[in-house]
């Protein structure tokens, strides 16, 4: 990946004073801009054989919408995907990280705002799944004969079948396992995990451990691993029981 101060950002919607505006203020910051009108210019960007290191996509757009777009984008990659849209409702919030996207602003928005999500979502990508702050270190955890989790290789296997997760899910899930029958709250993960600007954006904690749980889980419904504690957060099984 690119240095962070050059790293391509791929600005993509339909208003074009948005974009100039937004290409503008990240400019400043020292990134590379590249611009789309809708969905289809955005996919094409991304084919066109450059490297783009984040998406900011809106939502609302003629031709292909952003949700759809985010489809095809995950079909292909998983370049980190920012939602910035004026339909901030809670569906339509975990209809796009259920899709895939990184994190979801609602206009208006402050570039101040929208340059700290993007940098916090490179250091996510930058650092390693484990802290090398955070003893003891974690390696592999045999939890029981269908789950066993490889946090050194970054590996994981449920049910013999090994299962590809993604930097955030491992940051999540290390964070749980390192803390067995230990209650953790939402903002604790957040900060862990996603950084002290999520504080209060509960709704990335629920929507990744339903990624996880649909992983690691026999049945995710009834989940045996991963346990709520329903108003407060999550605690991973007591592995001394």
């Amino acid at each position: 990946m690119t240095p962070a101060d050059r790293r391509t950002i791929l600005v993509v919607d339909d208003e074009p004073h948005i974009v100039r505006f937004t290409a503008m203020n990240l400019e400043v910051e020292g990134f590379n801009v590249v611009t789309a009108g809708n969905g289809m210019e955005a996919l094409q960007a991304l084919d066109a054989g450059d490297v783009i290191d984040l998406v900011v996509l809106d939502v609302m757009m003629p031709e292909l919408d952003g949700f759809e777009t985010l489809r095809r984008i995950r079909a292909e990659s998983s370049v980190p995907v920012i939602f910035v849209t004026v339909r901030g409702d809670e569906a339509d919030r975990v209809a796009g990280l259920d899709l895939g996207a990184d994190d979801y602003l609602t206009k208006p928005f402050s570039p101040r705002e929208l340059v700290s999500r993007i940098r916090a979502l490179f250091r996510r990508a930058d650092l390693s799944v484990i802290e090398a702050t955070e003893p003891p270190r974690l390696q592999e955890v045999v939890v029981d004969d269908w789950l066993t989790i490889d946090f050194d290789q970054s590996r994981v296997v449920a049910g013999s079948k090994e299962m590809r997760l993604r930097p955030t899910e491992y940051r999540l899930l290390y964070q749980l396992v390192s803390n067995p029958g230990q209650l953790l709250s939402h903002d604790t993960l957040l900060e862990r995990v996603w950084g002290p600007e999520y504080r209060g954006e509960h709704q990335y904690v629920r929507t990744y451990v339903t990624y996880l749980r649909q992983k690691l889980e026999r049945d995710p419904r009834n989940p045996e691993y991963i346990l709520s504690e329903r108003g407060l957060g999550y605690r991973f099984k007591d592995l001394e029981n």
